[in-house]
């Protein structure tokens, strides 16, 4: 398999994730601003949940970018990836739905690490196919913002028992810290510039 299938059966996984998450979004009965005012929760939660998809969609295009070639191993990775991400619209309408609950966001914030270490491995995954001397290594380097997202996800997930908005804001402090431009891997392979973080 060359990586234009296994990039292009990703993208579609993400556009149908997208999809759905936007179904939970329903259409209130009534005709004026008030009718909206009960869904601001479900739609904070979408929106969150729609930044963290499009990051996900953007940095795993930066990193299909770097492969040379698609390895069994890559592959597997790759689904173990999706799996994660398949789960973000069932949390964010559970999340979405009983704002301030602690297990919703407990569960929303292990989907969250889930999705990231899914993403450190298949990263990993890339690296070892490569070498440890290839270019994404280079790119890669310690790679501080991965490893910070990790802690504050691990962090969010007791913390949403003790103080459910604590965990909601280590959730969008990890957005807001991958979308800050980190051009680590357009620098090293030439790619387009998008103005969030690889």
């Amino acid at each position: 398999m060359g990586k234009a299938r296994l990039e292009a059966f990703s993208d579609g996984v993400v556009a149908i994730l997208i999809t759905i998450l936007v179904l939970e979004l329903k259409v209130p009965h009534g005709t004026d601003w008030a009718a909206l005012r009960p869904l601001l929760p479900v739609f904070l939660t979408y929106l969150l949940s729609f930044v963290y998809l499009g990051i996900y969609w953007v940095n795993h295009h930066h990193l299909l970018h770097t492969l040379e070639r698609v390895t069994g191993g890559v592959l597997w990775a790759n689904l173990h990836l999706l799996l994660w991400l398949s789960l973000v619209p069932f949390t964010t309408g559970w999340m979405g739905e009983n704002h301030g609950a602690a297990q919703p966001a407990a569960l929303y914030g292990l989907v969250l690490l889930g999705a990231a270490v899914a993403y450190t491995v298949l990263q990993a995954t890339i690296i070892a196919a490569h070498g440890p001397g290839s270019k994404l290594a280079a790119a890669v380097g310690r790679d501080l913002k991965g490893k910070a997202s990790i802690v504050l996800y691990v962090a969010a997930i007791p913390l949403a028992f003790v103080r459910q908005e604590l965990a909601d804001a280590l959730f969008v402090t990890v957005a807001l810290i991958w979308l800050v431009p980190d051009r680590r891997i357009e620098r090293l392979f030439g790619t387009p510039a998008t103005g969030v973080g690889a």
